[in-house]
């Protein structure tokens, strides 16, 4: 017959599982490192993207269509995002990846549709624009640093710049606040997983341990 003391002694010792939050860092360090990797791949393939479409072809009612499918694009992977973050093991890195990705593709779609508006109403502008002027006009009015070395003249110009800067504070206000909720989701639903897993672990247990003799 076995000891009840030694039996004790045996479960109260640490098993195998107990090194498993230390094997889960080296992963977490991956992740991170992938997440990061993500943010500058789409980053970069966006702006290259927005140098090799084919943007001089198209007048104002190209910018118009540009400016409405790019904005439907932006909500519709913002949506998207936010579902995936949800579910994500990792949120808070999905969410910076989500983040580069809302972020640039705003940015890239304002300055293409600068950047046509220019080419088919020069005077739009206070100059001529290029593409690296049209997204150099977009980031520096995003970031309301505002040199006056670029500005729009014309009424449809400065309508497209008041676009602009009002999505640019519910980008940077409510998408933050959001991305910020499906993030504490993702961790609330990592805190729960545990505790049903080791529930059902103990619900099956119980017939066993009350078979024993």
């Amino acid at each position: 017959m076995s000891d009840p003391n030694t039996a004790r002694t045996d479960r109260a010792r640490p098993g195998p599982d107990a090194d498993r939050p230390r094997r889960r860092r080296r992963p977490s360090r991956w992740a991170a490192v992938i997440a990061v990797a993500r943010a500058v791949l789409i980053t970069v393939g966006l702006v290259t993207a927005y140098y090799l479409l084919p943007l001089d072809e198209r007048g104002t009612a190209g910018a118009s269509a540009l400016l409405v499918c790019g904005l439907l694009a932006v909500l519709l992977v913002f949506g998207w995002e936010v579902r995936v973050i949800a579910r994500s093991p990792h949120p808070r890195l999905r969410a910076v990846e989500a983040l580069a990705a809302t972020l640039v593709l705003f940015l890239v779609l304002f300055a293409g549709t600068y950047y046509l508006l220019g080419r088919s109403t020069p005077s739009s502008f206070s100059e001529p624009l290029t593409r690296t002027d049209a997204l150099y006009f977009a980031l520096t009015t995003f970031s309301t640093v505002g040199y006056g070395d670029i500005t729009a003249r014309s009424q449809t110009g400065r309508v497209l710049t008041m676009l602009q800067m009002t999505g640019g504070l519910l980008l940077v206000g409510v998408a933050a606040r959001v991305l910020a909720s499906a993030v504490q989701l993702g961790l609330r639903r990592q805190r729960r997983a545990p505790s049903a897993t080791a529930r059902s672990g103990a619900d099956a247990g119980t017939p066993d341990e009350e078979a024993e003799p």
